[in-house]
């Protein structure tokens, strides 16, 4: 991968570009008026592009560009304000105050409308396993500027980690977190979005095992949750308690723990 900057630049910005390819151990490259695909041409990789509003990931070959953008939490929000139900937040029980640990952070949208929900006295935690997404995100949590403010104030409270999430909750204590929470990207394709559909192109897909199950009933007080496709074998394998939504593509699993 190589970092660039945006068409139109200036100095702030290739200065900006600099920063961030040292920090992610990659190489900076002179935009020089060449479009993105003269880069891929050149170079053969992705290209990480910094612009003025928001960071870009351009895949090799690829024109769709990734960049953050809340994607369904900002009308999930809008709807809870409203006083309707979240069925991501119904499965979890999820209040003031309470803790969870997003496993599988993605663009981030569950870890936001559930930062929206535990408010400033409860704490949400995130894990990507991809160094490039999670710089990406985590940048984006801190500038992206909503109109809805409690969810501007919901995004910069997400504390982000680039971690293996197993690794990671080896490292916690016992009974950290209230939630411990899992949604692996699905091998079929069943999201439209194109967000999601960039996403998928720098995913890392991890399988659950039986080692990461015990860790996530170690680290978490009250219950495991798994959103997974409506086919999965996980939600058996593992012992999840299968919360069915018709006609949906995909359901929740619940293991729910009782702690002494």
């Amino acid at each position: 991968m190589i970092v660039t900057t945006a068409g139109r630049t200036d100095k702030k910005m290739i200065e900006k570009a600099k920063l961030i390819a040292a920090e992610l151990l990659l190489r900076y490259i002179p935009r020089n008026k060449q479009s993105v695909k003269r880069l891929h041409d050149l170079y053969r990789c992705d290209c990480l592009i910094v612009g003025k509003e928001r960071l870009e990931l351009v895949p090799f070959a690829l024109d769709q560009a990734f960049f953050f953008h809340p994607n369904s939490a900002s009308f999930r929000i809008k709807r809870l304000k409203r006083g309707d139900k979240d069925p991501f937040i119904d499965v979890c029980q999820l209040s003031t105050g309470m803790s969870i640990l997003d496993c599988t952070m993605g663009l981030a949208s569950d870890s936001i409308v559930a930062s929206f929900i535990v408010g400033n006295t409860g704490k949400v935690i995130a894990i990507e396993a991809n160094p490039y997404l999670h710089y990406i995100v985590k940048n984006g949590l801190t500038q992206w500027r909503s109109e809805i403010e409690e969810m501007n104030h919901a995004m910069r409270r997400i504390e982000t980690n680039h971690a293996d999430h197993l690794e990671f909750l080896k490292g916690l204590p016992d009974h950290y977190v209230d939630i411990v929470y899992f949604d692996p990207m699905f091998e079929d394709a069943i999201l439209s979005s194109d967000g999601i559909s960039g996403l998928r192109q720098f995913a890392s897909y991890s399988s659950l095992n039986e080692g990461l199950i015990s860790e996530a009933k170690r680290v978490a007080k009250k219950r495991i949750i798994l959103k997974d496709h409506f086919r999965s074998p996980n939600f058996q394998m593992y012992g999840f308690h299968v919360n069915i939504r018709k006609s949906a593509k995909f359901h929740y699993g619940v293991i729910e723990l009782e702690t002494k």
